[in-house]
């Protein structure tokens, strides 16, 4: 375990539905809200045992296969790439809910029993109902046009090396304890970023082992463990953090569960800046010194400046791409990029 003593804040008393949303997408900083979701069944049947809490998972399952996970214990539950980098370490296959949580069962109290992982799974498809009984309470106005996207993720020890997501994030411990690991974006060259693909999960991730860092092969790690912070979730408790926001994340339980909510509050019409980078890497990375340096200039002014200052001096007539964006701008510009990039 890293030695960092920087501990995630901490809100106590947090009601159910009186969850700070305004505050923390103001704050932009990473918050335990303490035993939020204490009194879900899930949580309670969790306190149980591991048993019960699979056995009440089970109640909604209606057999529609997931993606199971599944590693050697040699791994030691950290989900990455062979030695040589030509591949993964772990295998990646449909399975029945039922039938792998079953086998997760089977090794209950194992020392070197094989890693099983659940990642991200959709509640509302995979287990309906589920969130009729175990769900946040959604009251502030930003989630009326921005309905969060909401996972389950199972397993028994795990470990997700550090990772962004391009959303928000509200992480509920259901079963089992969870250790986040969290730096800010502006870490990301102190992180050492894996290959763009294939990657373990959908996102690129951290090749230092945070189990046992090499400080020689990866010398900038220790400046981002200057800006890491700690948080440690009992069953109950829910993690905010931003969108971009670096995490590494351990289940430490015999079986964990978490139950998360991911995000943003960008118009639907707006393309994942995630495509933007690819194309950069494809049209502006490679190019001579002086011309990204112009480039940037460009940038600065018409996409990282404010919004209205490349607009503000033309009549709105002339705006066009200039203007404020709506969904009818959003797919003329989608298209005409496609007829660019088509050619």
């Amino acid at each position: 375990m890293l030695n960092i003593e920087r501990k995630t804040r901490i809100l106590e008393g947090v009601a159910p539905d009186a969850i700070p949303y305004d505050a923390l997408m103001q704050d932009q900083q990473p918050v335990i809200l303490k035993g939020v979701t204490s009194d879900w069944p899930l949580v309670q049947a969790g306190r149980e045992s591991p048993k019960a809490a699979m056995q009440y998972l089970l109640r909604f399952y209606q057999g529609r296969p997931v993606v199971g996970y599944t590693a050697a214990p040699e791994i030691g539950g950290r989900y990455f790439y062979t030695d040589d980098m030509s591949g993964l370490n772990f295998q990646r296959s449909r399975v029945a809910m039922d039938e792998y949580l079953e086998t997760i069962r089977a090794h209950l109290g194992e020392a070197d029993a094989p890693s099983y992982y659940i990642g991200s799974t959709d509640l509302d498809i995979y287990l309906p109902g589920l969130r009729g009984e175990n769900d946040l309470v959604l009251n502030n106005p930003m989630f009326e046009a921005n309905a969060p996207i909401v996972s389950i993720w199972m397993g028994n020890h795990t470990i997700a090396s550090a990772h962004y997501d391009m959303s928000n994030n509200l992480a509920c411990c259901m079963v089992g304890r969870r250790r986040f690991t969290l730096f800010p974006p502006d870490q990301i060259a102190n992180l050492y970023p894996g290959p763009l693909e294939p990657t373990p999960g959908g996102q690129v991730v951290s090749m230092v082992d945070f189990r046992d860092p090499d400080h020689e092969r990866y010398p900038r790690f220790r400046e981002a463990l200057e800006t890491a912070q700690v948080a440690e979730l009992e069953p109950g408790d829910v993690l905010f953090y931003p969108a971009l926001w670096w995490h590494h994340v351990e289940g430490l339980g015999e079986f964990n569960a978490m139950i998360n909510y991911w995000w943003n509050t960008s118009p639907a019409f707006m393309d994942t800046p995630q495509n933007t980078l690819l194309h950069g890497l494809l049209s502006l990375r490679d190019r001579p010194e002086p011309e990204k340096q112009a480039w940037k200039a460009l940038f600065d002014y018409y996409v990282f400046g404010p919004a209205e200052l490349p607009a503000e001096h033309l009549p709105e007539i002339a705006q066009g791409n200039l203007g404020p964006m709506d969904e009818m701008k959003a797919r003329r510009l989608r298209a005409m990029l496609l007829q660019k990039l088509n050619r």
